[in-house]
């Protein structure tokens, strides 16, 4: 485990967004391009060590935007093979990969099967690659950015994939634990909304008060949308938020020692665990 440069007997999982040091949240300055360390702060000109521009800031949450190019091209590809969603009709791509917990002869005439019910579990992972329309996929990308551009570099590769995709399990498991098994459920906002938990858990974990009670009356607007606008799934959000709630809850639980020395691994295995009890919470249910 690394140690901050400037406080040696702190260990930490952050490390400054422009020259990498290590840094213990005393030593933390919340940036939109993650955090800096308090050399770099006062070096106002110099934003990015190496490569210059946009594609040296882009290099710095790799994740997040290899995440976006794939939801893109997977919208792309339901385009190809259809609209999209432009016009209130969907691919076979949609009806292939989206969420659906039951069985019906619709599924087994077109996409080979049932749903989940029917040994398509892959449905509960593809959902989260797939959107309804243009403004859908347009929201989630956006919001994915912006909050994968400060989980990433404060979770490093490894966690922050981690509570990705168990929050992304999670949603799926809250879709049909509220929606039930008879309708189809597409979509990143499960994940989205676990990153929102993890930006704001981790800030109040990490003594950035200012950015979780920003990040905190978002979650509360976006939580107000998603109940008041028909057609959002609230399941689906809800599961994604607690999702990333727990995760994040075991990155700073970590962090502070509560989990021993070997706390990293005990922090993956606590995002193994919701992703593995999503898993099958769904399948009781389809």
């Amino acid at each position: 485990m690394a140690t901050c440069y400037r406080h040696p007997d702190r260990e930490t999982g952050v490390s400054c967004s422009s020259c990498g040091r290590p840094i213990c949240p005393d030593c933390m300055t919340p940036t939109p391009v993650g955090m800096r360390c308090p050399e770099c702060m006062r070096q106002r000109t110099k934003v990015v060590q190496g490569p210059v521009g946009a594609g040296g800031q882009l290099g710095r949450y790799p994740v997040t935007m290899a995440l976006i190019a794939i939801n893109v091209v997977v919208y792309l590809v339901q385009i190809a093979k259809g609209t999209g969603g432009l016009n209130g009709d969907h691919s076979l791509v949609y009806y292939e990969f989206a969420l659906y917990g039951g069985e019906n002869s619709f599924l087994h005439v077109i996409a080979g099967g049932g749903g989940v019910a029917g040994g398509q579990w892959y449905r509960l992972l593809t959902a989260g690659f797939l959107h309804a329309s243009v403004t859908h996929i347009l929201f989630n990308m956006v919001a994915l950015f912006f909050l994968g551009r400060l989980v990433e570099p404060a979770l490093g590769t490894g966690r922050y994939v981690s509570l990705y995709f168990a929050s992304l399990l999670a949603g799926s498991f809250g879709a049909l634990l509220v929606s039930g098994s008879e309708e189809f459920t597409v979509g990143a906002s499960g994940a989205i909304f676990g990153l929102a938990a993890a930006t704001f858990v981790l800030a109040r974990g990490r003594g950035l008060d200012q950015i979780a009670r920003q990040v905190g009356f978002l979650i509360v607007l976006n939580l107000a949308f998603t109940l008041a606008i028909p057609g959002i799934s609230i399941g689906g959000h809800l599961g994604g938020l607690a999702g990333g709630a727990v995760c994040s809850l075991a990155v700073v639980a970590g962090e502070k020692g509560r989990l021993g020395r070997r706390h990293r691994a005990a922090e993956y295995v606590v995002m193994a665990l919701v992703a593995a009890l999503s898993v099958l919470g769904a399948l009781a249910i389809a």
